[in-house]
C-alpha cells in the first residue's frame, strides 16, 4: 500500500510539478517539489507555484508601475489519516496583486473578481469543500487533493525577478504550518495536526453549525430530478446588528436559475439570459415567461408587509417584513428572515442528490453595517415541526450555512456622524471631514479639519453652513482653512450636548437628525460610555436600555407610536429656504453618586462609540472648549496688567 501510494505521488507531482514553459518569460529551474517531500508528510501538503507572466498595457518605464499578467497554482492534499472539513488556506500575496480568476475555490470573504489581494487574501473549496484520505478513496486524487488555478494582475517585479507569496499556510483549526519551503519559483510546506488540539467527536458526517453577527441557513426542502425548492433562513444574532430593506445577493456557479420564488422577489425578473442560454437548449418546451430570474448574479429583496398574505407569493413564516431584521434585543420576533426559491438545474446535475448551493454570499441594507459572508458549509440537516401538527419533525433534505460577520468600518467609510456641544461652549465641534464619504466637490479640501459652527448651523444642509461658519469664525478669531473642508456627506447625524453640570449629577441631550429623504421605521441608536455609564438615570423622550455585557453601552429606540425618524422635507418655499431634516431629541439625566470623580467637561460626559441602527458613527477627536478657546485657560496679559496697576496704586497711596 505504501509503495503505491508512493509511485502514485510521483504520478502525480510528476503531472503537476513538471518544466512549465512560458512564452513570455522563462525559469531556469523546475518549480516541483521533492516527491519524498510528500511522503514524508503525514498531514494536509500545500504548494504554491509560479507559472508565468507578461507584460500588460500600458506598458510604462517605471518598473514598480508597470503591470503583468500572471498565471500560478496552489494545490491542496490531504496525505493524513484525518478528512479535512471546509479547507481553508492562506497567500500571502505581496505585490499589488489583482485576482481576476481562481478556479477550484473561491475568496472566503465573498469578494467578487476582480479582487485586490496585495495583503494576502484566504481561499476555500467550492465545488470541493471537504478532502478525503488516502485511505478512505483507495488513493483517489479527485477525492483527496484540489488544485487552484489563480491567474491575475501585479505589480513592480522586473524581471529576471519571480513575485512570489510571501507564504502559504492551512487555516483550519487544529494544524500547525511551519515557515514553507522556497524554490525559485514554488514554494511547499507540510501541515501537521497539533497533537494538543482536543478534535472535537461529531456525531455526524458534517461540521457543527458556527456563530455569527448574522447566520444564513440554505436548506433544500424538496428534490427532484432536475430541480428543487430550497428555503433560506437569515437570523440576526448581534446585538447591536441590523438591516433595513435587505438586499441578497449570490452567484449559480452551474449554470442554474430561479423559477418561482415565495416569501422574495428578484429585482429584476428577466429570462433573456434563460431563452438565449443553455437553458434554451435544454428545457425546450418550458415557458420562461413565467420563470423569475435567469442572471448568474441575483439581486434579490424581501416583500412589503401587505404581500404577507398573498396566497401566490407569500404565507411564508418571517417573510414579508420590507426587509428589516432587528438585533434581538429589541424584537426577537423580527430577528429572522424567510423566503423560498425553486430552482432548476442544467446537466450534468439532473438527479436527484446533485445539489449545490450557491457561492459568494453577500448582504447589504440602507444605512446599516457592513457585513462579510465566507463560503457555504455543509452541516447538519435542518429540523422543522411536521406540517401535520403532528408531534414529529422533519428534516431538510440538505443544508448548508452561511456565516456573515459585520466589519468595523474604515475611515472615511461611515453611514452616520456624531457632533459635539456643550452649555460652557458658545461653539459646536461639527462632524469630521469626509466622514461618510468625500464626495464629488473637489473645490474643497479633504484633509482640512471641520470648521467650528454656530449651534443653529445644524439645523442646516451642509452647503448652506458655508457663510455661517465663515462668520463665525471671524468672530471667534478662528483660523480659517484655505480651500474650506469638505462636508461629511453623512445620510444620518447625531448631536451630543452637554446640558447642564452641577454638583450631584449632570443631564445631556441628544439629537438625531436624518438627512435621507426615506424614513427610517423602528429606529434606534446605542452610545457607549466609559466613566457615566453607572450614572445613567433615566431618558425622557425615549426608551432606554442598559446593556452591561456590551461595554457599558445604553441603546435608545422610540417610545411606541414615536418610532419614526422621519426623512428630510422641503423648506416653507423651497426656491429659498433650505431642506429641514427629520429630528428626533430627549434629554437625559445622569447622577454622580455611581461615578465619583468623574470630569464631564473633560471629555468623561461625552460617548466614546456611537451606533445608529447598527451602523458605527464618525465622532469627532476632540471635545468642546471654553468658549475662549479653553476652559482652564487664563490670560495672563490681563493679569500681569493688574498686578502692576494694584502696586502702582498702593505706592501711591504711601
Amino acid at each position: 500500500m505504501k509503495r503505491a501510494f508512493g509511485m502514485l505521488t510521483f504520478v502525480f507531482f510528476f503531472l503537476s510539478f513538471g518544466v512549465r514553459l512560458s512564452k513570455n518569460q522563462d525559469y531556469d529551474e523546475i518549480p516541483a517539489a521533492p516527491p519524498r517531500a510528500v511522503e514524508n508528510c503525514d498531514g494536509i501538503f500545500l504548494s504554491y507555484d509560479f507559472l508565468s507572466r507578461m507584460k500588460e498595457f500600458p506598458h510604462v518605464k517605471n518598473a514598480t508601475a508597470q503591470s503583468w499578467a500572471f498565471n500560478s497554482t496552489a494545490m491542496v492534499l490531504n496525505t493524513g489519516k484525518f478528512e479535512l472539513k471546509a479547507w481553508k488556506i492562506f497567500i500571502g500575496f505581496q505585490h499589488e496583486e489583482i485576482l481576476v480568476n481562481a478556479g477550484g475555490a473561491v475568496l472566503t470573504d465573498g469578494d467578487d473578481f476582480p479582487a485586490a489581494v496585495g495583503n494576502g487574501s484566504y481561499f476555500s473549496g467550492s465545488l470541493q469543500a471537504d478532502l478525503k484520505t488516502s485511505i478512505d478513496t483507495a488513493g483517489d486524487l479527485t477525492q483527496i487533493q484540489v488544485k487552484i488555478q489563480l491567474s491575475g494582475t501585479q505589480f513592480g517585479v522586473k524581471p529576471p525577478g519571480i513575485p512570489m507569496p510571501k507564504t502559504v499556510r492551512l487555516v483550519n483549526d487544529g494544524y500547525k504550518c511551519p515557515a514553507p519551503t522556497r524554490r525559485k519559483t514554488s514554494m511547499y510546506v507540510c501541515c501537521a495536526r497539533n497533537p494538543k488540539f482536543k478534535v472535537k467527536v461529531l456525531k455526524t458526517k458534517f461540521l457543527p453549525r458556527q456563530n455569527g453577527d448574522l447566520t444564513i441557513s440554505y436548506d433544500v426542502l424538496q428534490a427532484y430530478g432536475n430541480n428543487y425548492i430550497a428555503q433560506v433562513t437569515m437570523e440576526n444574532k448581534n446585538t447591536l446588528g441590523r438591516l433595513d430593506h435587505w438586499n441578497l445577493t449570490w452567484e449559480w456557479m452551474r449554470g442554474e436559475f430561479i423559477s418561482t420564488m415565495k416569501g422574495a422577489y428578484t429585482h429584476k425578473i428577466d429570462y433573456t439570459d434563460c431563452i438565449y442560454g443553455l437553458p434554451g437548449e435544454i428545457y425546450t418546451n418550458m415557458d420562461f415567461s413565467k420563470v423569475m430570474n435567469c442572471e448568474r448574479k441575483p439581486v434579490i429583496s424581501d416583500l412589503p408587509h401587505e404581500k404577507a398574505n398573498d396566497t401566490i407569493v407569500g404565507r411564508i413564516p418571517y417573510c414579508c417584513r420590507n426587509g428589516s431584521l432587528l438585533p434581538t434585543i429589541l424584537d426577537p420576533s423580527k430577528s429572522k428572515s424567510v423566503f423560498q426559491v425553486q430552482v432548476y438545474k442544467i446537466p450534468p446535475d439532473v438527479n436527484r442528490t446533485a445539489l449545490y448551493p450557491p457561492e459568494k454570499w453577500k448582504i447589504v441594507g440602507t444605512l446599516n453595517p457592513d457585513y462579510k459572508c465566507g463560503p457555504p458549509i455543509r452541516v447538519d440537516a435542518t429540523e422543522f415541526p411536521d406540517a401535520s401538527g403532528l408531534s414529529a419533525i422533519t428534516t431538510a433534505i440538505a443544508t448548508w450555512q452561511i456565516v456573515c460577520n459585520i466589519t468595523r468600518p474604515a475611515k472615511r467609510n461611515s453611514r452616520c456622524c456624531v457632533s459635539f456641544s456643550a452649555y460652557y461652549s458658545n461653539s459646536v465641534i461639527p462632524c469630521n471631514t469626509c466622514a461618510c464619504g468625500c464626495g464629488d466637490n473637489k473645490r474643497c479640501n479633504a484633509d482640512a479639519p471641520s470648521m467650528l459652527l454656530p449651534p443653529e448651523a445644524l439645523l442646516l444642509p451642509f452647503e448652506n453652513r458655508t457663510q455661517k461658519a465663515l462668520t463665525w469664525a471671524k468672530i471667534n478669531h478662528n483660523n480659517i482653512p484655505k480651500p474650506l473642508p469638505r462636508g461629511d456627506n453623512c445620510g444620518v447625524s447625531i448631536n451630543w450636548h452637554v446640558n447642564t453640570d452641577y454638583m450631584s449629577g449632570w443631564t445631556a441631550r441628544i439629537t438625531l437628525f436624518n438627512w435621507e429623504k426615506m424614513d427610517f421605521e423602528n429606529w434606534f441608536t446605542a452610545i457607549q460610555m466609559k466613566k457615566a455609564y453607572r450614572g445613567y438615570e433615566k431618558v425622557y423622550s425615549f426608551n432606554g436600555t442598559l446593556i452591561p455585557e456590551l461595554n457599558h453601552t445604553i441603546i435608545f429606540q422610540g417610545l411606541p407610536g414615536l418610532n419614526f425618524l422621519m426623512g428630510e422635507t422641503n423648506g416653507s418655499d423651497p426656491t429659498k429656504d433650505p431642506r429641514v431634516p427629520g429630528k428626533q431629541q430627549s434629554v437625559i439625566s445622569f447622577t454622580k453618586t455611581q461615578t465619583p470623580g468623574i470630569t464631564i467637561a473633560k471629555g468623561d460626559g461625552f460617548p466614546s462609540r456611537v451606533f445608529f441602527d447598527g451602523e458605527e458613527c464618525s465622532i469627532p477627536t476632540k471635545f468642546p472648549m471654553m468658549s475662549n478657546g479653553n476652559q482652564y485657560h487664563v490670560n495672563m496679559v490681563e493679569v500681569i496688567f493688574v498686578i502692576i496697576m494694584t502696586l502702582l496704586l498702593l505706592e501711591n497711596l504711601h
